[in-house]
This record gives C-alpha cells, structure tokens and sequence, in this order.
C-alpha cells in the first residue's frame, strides 16, 4: 500500500493525453530541455540559458504546440536531478501551477552491460523513460527528493557550515602535525590554547629551532586555526 509520503512513484492518476512531460538536464552554463508533448509525434529538445522566465515560456508553447493538436493540457510535469542548484527551481514552478520534481541522481538505473556514450541527449532520454515510468505510478522506476521550504533548508546551514569547518579543521591539524613529523617533532597539539605561544620555543630532536620559512608556515597556519575554532564556537552556541 502506498503511503501519502511515498516518493517511489506518483500518487495522482496519470492522463498521457492531458500531461505534458518535460525533463531538464541542468549545468552551470545551459538547461537542456526535453519533453513528451501529447498529440505531437516530435519528442523536442530545447537548450536554453539558466533561465526560469525562458523555461516557464518554453513550457507554455509546448502546452499550446498540445492545444493545437487537439489536446487540452490539465497537467504539466517537469522533473530534473537534484544537484547544485538545489530546490529553488522546484518551488519556483510550484508556485506557478507546475508539477515539478527532483529526482534523485543515484536512483535512476543506468545499463552497466556497456559502456553507455556521455551525451546530453542519451541523458534526457534516460531522465524521460524514468520520469514517465514514475508518473505512471510504476516502483522501482526513479525516486524523487522531498522538496524542502526556504525555512526548512535554511535551518540546516548551521550544521553543514559547522561539519564544513570541523573538516577544514582538522586538515590544517594534519597538515602542521606532517610538517612537524619532517623535523622529528611529535608531541606539538595545535588546538591547545597556548599552543601558539610554544611554537617559537618548538625545538627538533636535534636541539634546534624551527627553520625560519617552517615558522612563517606554521604561524599562518595557526592563525587559519584559531579563526575556524573560533567560527566553529560560534555557531554553537548560537545552537
């Protein structure tokens, strides 16, 4: 039985001869467009610009190529891969009567038999055969990400800035601990408050100071440290 919150295939009833299909492929520089237009033979395929205004248009002419052939529209799908951009672009269409969906990337199956060409056309076929099989409430077909509100999505920032600097953390740590390991030194805990007070007393194992441009480095490096922890601190306690 499926549940309301089911997002392995569509709930609503599925009118081929009323809903226009459309899949996007999204990249930095351009959106290619692709759609099932009822009552239209032609599947077409549209490059355009990042563009929404010019996406919404290129749908409604699409509706109207349907309208024309003697096919009245009730119904506009679009689905496109979650990705960089996000879910700001699904809420954009929704707020202007578009069923739109993000589909998750890994759940789209790909033929491993063979090498599959890389091409932006054998993508949005892919993308059209899985959309169509989950509009049509089949399982299995492709999964669609539960799409956030701007509140909802904003709330989780402070905890993936917080993993973000956690991360850069402790890469400027292992970076002076292996920089430090080079001169035979081993004992050296850079998130130590006083830590760096000792770094001008650091001596190797053969009773020398830290070489001048190993200094530098490590000064800097525990300048960047002090500033992450003390963003990381931050962000904590305004939790």
């Amino acid at each position: 039985m499926s549940l309301p919150n089911d997002l392995s295939k569509s709930l609503l009833p599925f009118d081929q001869k009323t809903t226009l299909g459309t899949v996007i492929e999204m990249s930095q520089s351009n959106w290619l467009v692709a759609g099932i237009v009822p009552g239209v033979e032609r599947h077409p395929l549209k490059k355009l610009d990042p563009d929404e205004r010019a996406l919404l248009q290129l749908l409604k002419r699409w509706q109207a190529e349907a309208v024309k052939a003697g096919h009245t529209i009730t119904r506009i799908a679009v689905a496109f891969e979650a990705g960089r951009d996000g879910f700001w672009l699904a809420r954009w269409l929704r707020a202007r009567d578009i069923d739109a969906h993000v589909i998750h990337p890994t759940s789209v199956a790909v033929s491993r038999e063979h090498r599959r060409a890389k091409t932006d056309r054998l993508d949005t076929e892919l993308l059209k055969r899985a959309f169509i099989g989950w509009l049509r409430g089949e399982p299995e077909h492709c999964h669609m990400a539960a799409v956030p509100t701007m509140e909802e999505e904003d709330a989780k920032r402070p905890n993936r800035e917080r993993e973000s600097l956690v991360g850069e953390r402790s890469r400027i740590v292992n970076r002076m601990k292996s920089c430090l390991a080079r001169l035979g030194i081993r004992n050296f805990k850079a998130t130590l408050r006083k830590a760096p007070e000792r770094l001008a007393d650091l001596c190797t194992p053969e009773g020398t100071l830290l070489p001048p441009n190993t200094l530098a480095e490590m000064r800097r490096d525990m300048s960047r440290l002090r500033f992450v922890m003390e963003q990381i601190k931050q962000i904590e306690e305004s939790q």
